[in-house]
C-alpha cells in the first residue's frame, strides 16, 4: 500500500510524458486533432500529479526531476514542433532572400529554451506563489493553440506569404524570451482565500471566460496573450 501512495504522483507524470509523447508523434505525422487532445490530457495530468503528491504528501525529489522532464517532452518539443511545422513551408526562403538553412529549424529554439526554462525553475526557491516568466505548459497552448487555428479555421495561403514566416520568427524570440523573462506570471496557487489577496486571478479566470467564449477556438492563444499582459499590469501584487 505504501508503495502506491508514494509512488501514484510518478506514474500520473509518466502518464504526462508517454502523452505528450504520442501528441509529438501525430504533430509530426500531420495529425493536430489527436495532439490537440494529447495536450489537453498532459495538462491534467501535469496538475493532478503534483495535486495528488501533495494530499498523499507523496513528493520528493525524484517526482521533481520526473515533472520537469515529462513537461519538457510534453510542453517543450511539442510548441517547438508546432513552429517547426508552421515554418516548414517556407523551405530557406525569408522576404525573397535564400538563407544557406531551413528557417523551420529556427522554430527548435523554443524547444531549447524550454529546457532552460524548466532548469532554471527547480534551482529558483522563489516561484511558489508566482512564475517567473512564461510557465511551458502557457507556452505550448499559444504556439499550438495558433497552429491549430492556422490549420483548421485560416486560409492555408497564408503559408504562401513570405511575410507571414517573418512574423512566426518574431513569435519564435518572443516565445524564447519570454520562457526565460523575469517578468512575474500569475499562478493559480493561493496564499490565502481573502479576495483581495486574489484579484489577479479572478481577472484572469473573468477575462479567460469572456475570451473564450466570444472567440471560440481563435480564443485559446488569446487567453495566453491576455495572460501574460494581465501579470504584467499586476505586478506588484505578485508574490
Amino acid at each position: 500500500m505504501n508503495f502506491i501512495k508514494n509512488n501514484l504522483a510518478n506514474a500520473i507524470t509518466l502518464g504526462n510524458l508517454f502523452s505528450g509523447s504520442v501528441g509529438a508523434i501525430h504533430l509530426i505525422l500531420g495529425d493536430y486533432q489527436t495532439t490537440a487532445i494529447c495536450i489537453i490530457l498532459s495538462l491534467i495530468l501535469d496538475f493532478f500529479d503534483g495535486f495528488v503528491a501533495r494530499a498523499l504528501k507523496s513528493n520528493s525529489n525524484l517526482g521533481v526531476q520526473l515533472d520537469s522532464l515529462a513537461d519538457m517532452v510534453s510542453f517543450g518539443l511539442v510548441p517547438g514542433l508546432a513552429m517547426f511545422k508552421m515554418l516548414e513551408p517556407f523551405g530557406t526562403h525569408l522576404l525573397r532572400f535564400s538563407l544557406p538553412f531551413e528557417i523551420k529549424y529556427l522554430g527548435l529554439f523554443i524547444t531549447l529554451f524550454s529546457c532552460l526554462r524548466l532548469a532554471i525553475f527547480n534551482l529558483d526557491e522563489d516561484q511558489k506563489y508566482y512564475f517567473k516568466g512564461l510557465n511551458t505548459p502557457s507556452n505550448t497552448i499559444l504556439i499550438f493553440g495558433i497552429y491549430y487555428y492556422l490549420v483548421e479555421i485560416a486560409s492555408p495561403k497564408i503559408f504562401e506569404n513570405e511575410t507571414f514566416s517573418l512574423g512566426l520568427i518574431i513569435l519564435t524570440v518572443l516565445s524564447s524570451w519570454l520562457l526565460i523573462s523575469p517578468i512575474k506570471m500569475i499562478a493559480m496557487k493561493f496564499k490565502s482565500m481573502k479576495l483581495q489577496d486574489n484579484y489577479p486571478k479572478v481577472a484572469l479566470l473573468i477575462g479567460s471566460i469572456l475570451i473564450l467564449t466570444i472567440f471560440k477556438i481563435a480564443g485559446i492563444p488569446l487567453v495566453i496573450i491576455y495572460y501574460i499582459f494581465i501579470s504584467i499590469i499586476f505586478q506588484k501584487q505578485l508574490n
